[in-house]
């Protein structure tokens, strides 16, 4: 029987096979045909489809910060990705670990659960996403010595300080990449009067975006559609037009980082002093995060070595040791 582990999550998925790392990682996308509800594409093939389907297919994304929003169309989602791993059809159901935001509600890791054995599973646990994400980029979880993690995904960031293998303080806001998406699209929209979809936002987002201005400049050109005239039109951002969009969403994770340590026992938060913050998701990569983090903390930050595996990374140690980690697990469900 095979073991997987799948980081669920807002803006991609990845799956786990133990013994063979990641094998899948895809966006948590689906395409659906509007009249016979039939799940026509998944993954990067669904995400293609963003703003040029036909008026009979619909593309979801059915998860909204960070919990199932799309039941049905997440369970088929995870089905396809689980065909992947396993073969066409899965004569061998998969033990599996799954990620959850920390501060969902029951009713919302039951869904995660119900949706992961309707896609196939034999088996499902969960595990909250900040613990994984501090196992997968090597923070030493078990010890007594604390150890803080901001992981920024696509729905939500969250942080938390952990010792003796949990979590001693923590916070969470619904505030992630895709926000910060959100706000280059209104920025471009009332200063510019142009409107720009997603993938426009989160392209350049990705390749000028910062959030401290002690970055190169960087410039690119972009196209949308002119507010008034409903007319193609032509613009050029740059570095400090992204900085300025994304003020306010960064300001409100930085926001959650302090609420983080001011609920921190003062050992731990020593212990934090010394050893820095620990940053992983995408959202770890946004040019400059290390050095605005230091000035409004005080102490230093480090990016993960692969930020956006440092998840499904921490599933698959979980995976791998079983016996020592199993503690971090919750809810084993199975049919």
């Amino acid at each position: 029987m095979k073991s997987i582990g799948i980081d669920l999550g807002t803006a991609n998925t990845l799956v786990y096979v133990k013994g063979r790392g990641i094998i899948v990682r895809e966006p948590s996308f689906a395409a659906v045909d509007s009249r016979t509800k039939k799940v026509l594409a998944t993954g990067n093939e669904a995400k293609s489809m963003l703003g040029k389907a036909p008026d009979n297919i619909t593309v979801y994304r059915p998860l909204k910060g960070g919990v199932i929003a799309e039941f049905d169309i997440t369970a088929k989602m995870l089905n396809a990705f689980f065909k992947k791993v396993t073969g066409v059809i899965l004569f061998d159901r998969p033990r599996v670990i799954v990620c959850v935001p920390y501060d969902v509600t029951d009713v919302e890791k039951r869904a995660v659960e119900d949706a992961t054995l309707e896609a196939g599973a034999k088996s499902v646990a969960l595990i909250e996403e900040p613990i994984a994400a501090a196992i997968g980029a090597g923070l030493p979880v078990s010890s007594a010595r604390g150890s803080m993690i901001v992981d920024i995904g696509g729905g939500t960031t969250e942080v938390a300080v952990l010792s003796l293998g949990g979590m001693v303080g923590s916070s969470s806001v619904k505030v992630a990449g895709d926000m910060l998406d959100e706000a280059i699209i209104e920025y471009v929209r009332e200063k510019h009067h142009v409107q720009i979809g997603e993938p426009t936002a989160e392209h350049v987002k990705k390749t000028i975006g910062a959030v401290h201005p002690d970055v190169q400049t960087e410039k690119r050109e972009i196209r949308g559609i002119n507010s008034y005239t409903g007319l193609p039109a032509t613009i050029v951002l740059d570095t400090t037009d992204i900085i300025e969009a994304m003020r306010e969403p960064v300001n409100q994770i930085i926001n959650a980082i302090k609420r983080a340590l001011n609920n921190t026992p003062p050992e731990l938060a020593a212990d934090i002093y010394d050893s820095g913050i620990m940053c992983s998701g995408g959202g770890a990569m946004l040019k400059g995060l290390n050095t605005l983090i230091y000035e409004e903390t005080g102490i230093k930050a480090y990016i993960a070595k692969r930020p956006l595996d440092c998840v499904a990374d921490g599933i698959g140690v979980v995976l791998d040791d079983l016996e020592s980690l199993g503690s971090v697990l919750s809810y084993v469900k199975s049919r």
